[in-house]
């Protein structure tokens, strides 16, 4: 094994992605191609699409996200959600997913972020990444969804199964 070469190492993921790059793999092109799908939308997220939208034979891994609305928050029981984005919340995210393209030069992704009412077990947002190594699949998906909460213009508005409600900030 080089030592570019992402092999086994420690928990994240060995690195950095200069660090997680082996210098003989193909090349994955420019960012803004690699990015095959990045939304904000009403309709169920399909994970396993999103994973069939990075297949690339380039790339020997795929990691997947499905981020599912859970059965409770903060010690208290979730009957419901409902997301709700600002109207540039479209834009938002394909800025972030080019933004790890861009960071991720051996990369393919593929994203979506569902807003309107969902029930407990429905995808909210949902990632696939694709790479040549499995190291850097990782990594890039864990950035993008950090990303992602982190910068997209998202509200959840909580509805308990005592009948109370509140809203909270995706941001941050």
């Amino acid at each position: 094994m080089s030592p570019a070469d992402p092999g086994p190492g420690p928990t994240p993921f060995g690195g950095g992605p200069d660090q997680l790059r082996v210098p003989e793999d193909p090349p994955m092109g420019p960012a803004p191609q690699r990015v095959r799908h990045a939304e904000v939308t009403e309709q169920p997220v399909s994970v396993a699409a999103l994973a069939q939208a990075v297949a690339d034979p380039r790339c020997g891994a795929v990691v997947t996200f499905d981020g599912v609305v859970r059965d409770h928050d903060g010690g208290k029981g979730v009957s419901r959600l409902e997301y709700s984005g600002h109207p540039g919340a479209g834009e938002v995210i394909i800025e972030v997913a080019r933004e790890i393209t861009e960071r991720y030069p051996d990369t393919v992704i593929a994203l979506a972020h569902r807003v309107g009412p969902l029930a407990i077990g429905e995808t909210a947002l949902g990632c696939a990444v694709a790479a040549p190594h499995r190291k850097q699949a990782f990594a890039a998906c864990d950035d993008l969804v950090d990303t992602v909460k982190q910068r997209l213009p998202i509200w959840k508005h909580q509805h308990f199964a005592d009948g109370t409600d509140e809203w909270v900030g995706a941001l941050g």
